[in-house]
């Protein structure tokens, strides 16, 4: 069936699935020094290694929406091309991102009456965002029509399970999700967080470990408590911000236990910004997020 899905920078897919599905993905902004980059840039690898040795040297990053003027272009050019459009976003309860797309659409509605447009929000990030697109990705692909894989979506969104743990908690205070006592006391200490998505979309500390490998392993943990099953049969996507050892780990892990699919790729650098290097994230489909 003919439609057109979107998503954003956010949904951090590798570059193989964006070309595979022909998605449209609407760059989020990141700027230092002055200077302003894209998160995405299609036809271009960005050099993620480098953005995260920036950070490690000490180097600051502010985030900032899509440029909403190129955002209408990129809609107009689907439905002008006479693609109905399914827009999949980065959670409002982290971003204003899907608030100022669905409102771009809702604009352009009246002037395509003859096109379906539907926008949902995920309430994910990262490759929990991207989970959800791939899977309508596939829906699509199956002859599912919009309304179909958008129905998904909403269907699934609370159950697309998103666990974090990161290296460096004075990312986290910056960004106001710990205090600096606790930022403080938890690098003296070697404190992990492990941290998930709730039901509206905000990134929520569960509880904290001493160690990188504990915080690993709860993340595995929590995935066989919840998991659907068969799990065998879900494809399971980790994210990660420079730390690949970390990833090929905990991959192992899922891949030694469920025998399933294990997709890895970079936290982008507007996600990665706020949750700094060494952030590892596990994501799946489970009984509830």
């Amino acid at each position: 069936m003919s439609y057109a899905i979107v998503t954003d920078s956010s949904c951090n897919l590798p570059d193989s699935i964006i070309e595979e599905y022909g998605l449209t993905i609407l760059p989020l902004t990141f700027m230092s020094d002055g200077e302003e980059f894209r998160s995405y840039t299609e036809g271009e690898k960005s050099d993620l290694k480098r953005f995260y040795t920036m950070m490690r040297e000490g180097k600051v990053f502010t985030t900032s929406l899509p440029n909403q003027q190129d955002a209408e272009a990129a809609f107009r050019r689907l439905l002008d091309a006479g693609e109905d459009v399914l827009y999949i976003g980065f959670s409002s309860g982290l971003s204003g991102t899907y608030e100022a797309m669905g409102g771009i659409l809702d604009r352009l509605a009246p002037d395509y009456p003859e096109r379906t447009i539907r926008h949902i929000d995920t309430y994910g990030a990262s490759l929990g965002e991207g989970l959800m697109v791939y899977e309508a990705c596939k829906l699509r692909e199956g002859g599912a029509s919009i309304q179909e894989a958008c129905d998904w979506v909403e269907a699934n969104r609370f159950h697309t399970a998103h666990w974090f743990t990161v290296d460096d908690l004075m990312y986290l205070f910056r960004g106001g999700r710990v205090s600096r006592t606790s930022a403080w006391a938890g690098s003296l200490l070697n404190i992990k967080p492990v941290l998930h998505m709730d039901d509206a979309g905000h990134l929520i500390p569960m509880e904290k470990v001493r160690g990188r490998k504990k915080s690993i392993q709860r993340m595995f943990d929590h995935m066989r408590e919840s998991a659907i099953e068969p799990v065998a049969e879900q494809t399971v996507f980790i994210s990660h911000g420079d730390c690949e050892e970390d990833a090929e780990a905990l991959a192992k892990m899922v891949r030694d236990a469920y025998g399933c699919e294990v997709i890895i790729n970079y936290v982008d650098p507007v996600i990665g910004a706020h949750s700094g290097p060494g952030t590892l994230a596990l994501f799946f489909l489970a009984d509830q997020r």
